[in-house]
């Protein structure tokens, strides 16, 4: 369900999302500053002691759904892992103007990075299109890129949405659970480029996850960070055990489509997968 007032406070979230930037390094999914990790906060939060030092700066998408929003977004080049150990010197807060075009950026005297992640622009597109079509108050955006589901990527007879979740989700019951949508899979696109954004938004208005194909993955979450974390980590679990059944000749069965369907009907799993 989705987070409700009373809302978290800033140092919980912030907490929060040093515990997914470390997940995700444990799960060998952001080397060096690889991944990038964004929050919307859609209820009136005070940054202003966390993060004194203030700057205007230009969007580099129009965002007006996101105007009078807050969001905490990590710097360019910083390293997930690192962000619990310090989160004021690695993640910045973003406080949308009217209209959208512009922003109050706002950071710690101990930052260190120059400016946000250079995939900033898909995260906006994502937050301003959920809260322009759902009117979420709060939503947690992550990137990353777990191995095991980026090498299956460069293999052609992968890289489409159905081959991919037919493959991935057969490991164990609880994947379909975890992700009944499945994971959505996109061409290669050059990271950063509008035509990634938009087909990134597109993804995710069907899929809770999708797969940049040859680069990584982002995932949203409604609850938490390290809900969106959580759906990485299954998907990755999946393509993990996919690998080694490559790898092994493809001797495994995997679940059955009549097992997958035992558990979707089981859980009552709102899904088309099974």
């Amino acid at each position: 369900m989705p987070v409700t007032a009373p809302y978290p406070e800033l140092d919980e979230i912030l907490a929060s999302m040093g515990v997914a930037g470390s997940r995700i390094s444990e799960i060998d999914a952001s080397e060096a500053g690889a991944g990038n990790i964004s929050v919307q906060l859609g209820w009136e939060v005070e940054v202003r002691r966390r993060f004194p030092l203030a700057e205007e700066i230009e969007l580099p998408l129009a965002a007006p759904a996101l105007a009078g929003r807050t969001l905490l977004v990590t710097g360019s080049g910083r390293r997930l892992r690192q962000i619990s150990d310090d989160p004021l010197a690695n993640i910045g807060a973003l406080s949308v103007n009217d209209g959208g075009t512009t922003a109050t950026l706002r950071t710690a005297p101990g930052r260190l990075f120059e400016r946000l992640t250079s995939e900033l622009n898909s995260h906006l597109a994502v937050h301003n299109d959920q809260v322009e079509r759902r009117d979420v108050v709060f939503q947690a955006v992550v990137h990353a890129q777990p191995m095991n589901l980026t090498y299956l990527s460069h293999i052609e007879a992968y890289r489409s949405t159905e081959a991919m979740n037919a493959r991935i989700i057969r490991w164990e019951p609880e994947t379909i659970v975890a992700v009944p949508q499945g994971i959505g899979v996109l061409e290669f696109m050059v990271p950063g480029s509008p035509e990634l954004m938009a087909a990134n938004v597109a993804g995710l208005r069907e899929h809770e996850i999708v797969l940049w194909s040859k680069h990584g993955v982002m995932a949203r979450s409604d609850l938490s960070v390290t809900r969106a974390v959580d759906r990485i980590e299954y998907a990755e679990t999946g393509a993990r055990y996919e690998y080694m059944d490559l790898v092994a000749g493809g001797r495994a069965q995997g679940l059955t489509r009549e097992e997958l369907h035992t558990v979707v009907e089981a859980f009552d799993v709102p899904t088309t997968l099974a």
